[in-house]
């Protein structure tokens, strides 16, 4: 599922040194049919061989649309800014010795490092549920890394195409800053989150903000892709912190930093979690066959052991017919221990282990979708709006990005032991 560099931890001074980790919310460790090649679950920014970032050095304001197209094919990389349909400014980009470049996008094309798709909430992410118009850039955004301690990670929105360049039309919003620099933001942004009080079990979410093209920090615009920009936010920046969100319009990642997954659970923590809850040989209260939550490697196939619980009480049961209400909905059932009527779900352990904020025993499940984590993470998540279509937001399942709902989003479980 991950290959050996992800999962076994390193000490974070040993080479290759690794920048970080971007892993897209709304997966369980992997891709529906397989990771492949640059399209995954879970991308690993390791320090280069060679250093290959870009700053900003000449400014060309061009009157013609060939003068632009002379500057852009020069093989250096470049930003134009189509102000009218005769000028163009054009900011020329050099090598930064310092500075390592990740680019992530819907396309296929080699300068993107990290392939992004537009996540299907439920995990109905498989070939035949392909969304018919991605809302996700083909060059979406750009993470340029320090290349020497503390090896700071900063995200800018857009990134440089297969010739080098980033097109900023006639419609976008772009503009001069006072000191004179030219920056715009992208059709439907790049918006990024903070948490206060970093990744931990103590965190509480922060305030979504958008990105510009260099790198500036923004109040969101009235919807996704106004022509107008929010204002300027001078205290904030855009670098990357441990458990920072980034919201691409159609997928939403999480910056796991280096040191915060040397001190976050492992796959093999997890999975001494699902063994030990099953040793304890949890019982279905009525039927008192003993439960086991299957292995990782089989998470979308119930099994007869299968524990379930119903949504509204937390009672776990083993698979059962009855409880069916004629008032109530399809899926909704009674709880045979304390009446309660509510959703009766599979539940499904949480296996992506960069989405825990504590390595805790897995008890309480996200409402409706039953997958469970620690009781910590379980509120980390829950109280966390994020961007759904052009301008509402709502808390979301990560391991599968189901829309929660409920009281509280998320459900304490209530496991009967052994009655021997």
């Amino acid at each position: 599922m991950f290959s050996p560099g992800q999962e076994e931890h390193c000490t974070p001074n040993k080479e290759p040194v690794k920048y970080g980790e971007l892993v897209v919310l709304g997966y369980n460790g992997a891709l529906p049919n397989g990771d492949r090649g640059r399209r995954k679950s879970r991308f690993a920014l390791y320090k280069r061989p060679k250093a290959n970032g870009v700053k900003p050095s000449t400014v060309h304001v061009i009157s013609t649309p060939q003068a632009s197209k002379a500057i852009s094919c020069k093989g250096q990389h470049s930003i134009s800014y189509t102000l009218s349909r005769n000028q163009t400014v054009v900011v020329e980009y050099t090598h930064d010795k310092d500075t390592d470049m990740f680019q992530v996008g819907r396309s296929t094309e080699s300068p993107i490092d990290f392939v992004v798709t537009d996540t299907i909430s439920g995990s109905q992410n498989n070939d035949e549920a392909q969304i018919t118009q991605s809302t996700i850039s083909r060059f979406a955004c750009r993470i340029v890394c320090d290349r020497n301690e503390p090896y700071t990670a900063r995200i800018f929105a857009a990134g440089f195409d297969s010739s080098k360049n980033i097109f900023l039309g006639e419609k976008a919003a772009k503009w001069k800053n006072p000191d004179g620099h030219m920056d715009g933001l992208t059709t439907n942004g790049v918006l990024v989150m903070h948490p206060r009080g970093g990744f931990t079990e103590e965190s509480q979410p922060g305030v979504w903000r958008e990105i510009s093209v260099c790198g500036d920090v923004y109040t969101l615009r009235e919807t996704r892709s106004a022509q107008q920009r929010g204002k300027l936010v001078e205290s904030e920046t855009n670098v990357l912190q441990d458990g920072s969100l980034i919201d691409l319009c159609g997928a939403t990642l999480l910056w796991r930093t280096a040191d915060g997954l040397f001190h976050a659970p492992t796959q093999k923590h997890i999975e001494a979690l699902r063994q030990e809850i099953n040793a304890a040989r949890p019982q279905c209260p009525v039927g008192l066959n003993t439960l086991a939550f299957p292995s990782i490697n089989r998470k979308e196939v119930v099994e007869e052991k299968q524990p379930w619980a119903y949504l509204s009480c937390g009672h776990v049961h083993g698979y059962h017919n009855w409880g069916h209400r004629s008032d109530t909905e399809a899926n909704e059932r009674e709880c045979p221990m304390c009446r309660t009527v509510g959703p009766y779900v599979p539940l499904w352990l949480g296996c992506e282990a960069g989405f825990y904020v504590d390595a805790g025993p897995p008890t309480h499940a996200f409402t409706p979708c039953g997958h469970v984590c620690s009781e910590k993470s379980a509120k980390y998540w829950s109280q966390i709006p994020l961007p759904h279509g052009t301008h509402a937001f709502h808390a979301a399942c990560p391991f599968c990005a189901t829309q929660l709902v409920g009281e509280q989003n998320c459900i304490k479980l209530i496991f009967q032991g052994p009655v021997d």
